[in-house]
């Protein structure tokens, strides 16, 4: 059995950078064919307790269990955030730069720049050699506040191991699924509703049969080649990419929330 992921990792970065508020990172989506990646981010200090008790990486969990932690995560967190960048913004700046952006919205919803950012994986997507930390949309939201990016420790399973990277992680899923399925509500045919934008068999057969729509990633190498436009009302282009997406899927009191 898994051992179950602490803050005991968070609160070493904590002391050891004499720091108050460190932003935990995760992302969801990076590997589907269709819809948005999202990035969640949680904010944590030393005055934060314990994660809630059945706190995993996302993927680990049933879908009815991470729907069950979230209002206990949203309480539990001093500060969270949830955003989008687009299947199309990915095929126009790529997976890495679309994760920036998808980052620097999340960034944004908070109250309070961290000190220090905790990103799970190998690879360190948030940092630029650039003035401000996320510029890829040609206007970051707050070039003043972020003009000098935050040190950022990146650790591979981060999500198994660190339960505010963790909770990140559940967040982002939820508020992926959620919107994947209400797109599924206006493109029926891929069954993203079940397979969230990922390559299972039913999708790929709809993509082999029907090529992709505008919300797939298009620059990509999927069946289908780059399809044809789908008709389509233009406001489904928007749903839930923009940099007030996550707002319209959770109560926008919540989320900003310090002590």
């Amino acid at each position: 059995m898994s051992t179950a992921p602490t803050l005991r990792i968070e609160r070493e970065i904590l002391r050891a950078q004499g720091i108050r508020w460190l932003a935990s990172i995760d992302e969801v989506g990076r590997g589907a064919l269709g819809g948005p990646v999202t990035v969640g981010v949680v904010l944590v200090d030393l005055d934060t307790p314990s994660a809630p008790t059945g706190v995993r990486d996302s993927k680990l969990l049933a879908p009815a269990a991470r729907e069950r932690l979230v209002p206990r995560l949203r309480r539990w967190a001093p500060s969270w955030a949830v955003a989008h960048a687009s299947a199309e913004e990915i095929d126009a700046v790529g997976i890495l730069r679309a994760l920036r952006l998808a980052g620097e919205r999340a960034f944004s919803q908070l109250p309070v720049r961290p000190d220090h950012v905790l990103l799970d994986g190998s690879y360190d997507w948030v940092s630029r050699p650039s003035p401000t930390l996320f510029d890829d949309n040609g206007a970051p939201s707050d070039p003043e506040s972020w003009d000098e990016p935050p040190p950022v420790t990146v650790r591979i399973k981060a999500d198994m191991t660190c339960s505010s990277v963790a909770a990140a992680s559940v967040l982002a899923k939820t508020t992926r699924d959620a919107l994947m399925v209400e797109l599924a509500t206006h493109f029926p045919s891929y069954g993203w509703e079940l397979n969230k934008g990922y390559a299972s068999r039913e999708h790929l057969d709809a993509l082999r049969r029907l090529g992709p729509c505008v919300q797939h990633r298009r620059s990509w190498s999927i069946p289908g080649g780059r399809g044809r436009e789908t008709d389509v009302d233009p406001a489904v282009l928007d749903i839930g990419v923009g940099p007030d997406a996550a707002a319209s899927l959770r109560d926008p009191a919540e989320g900003v929330l310090l002590r």
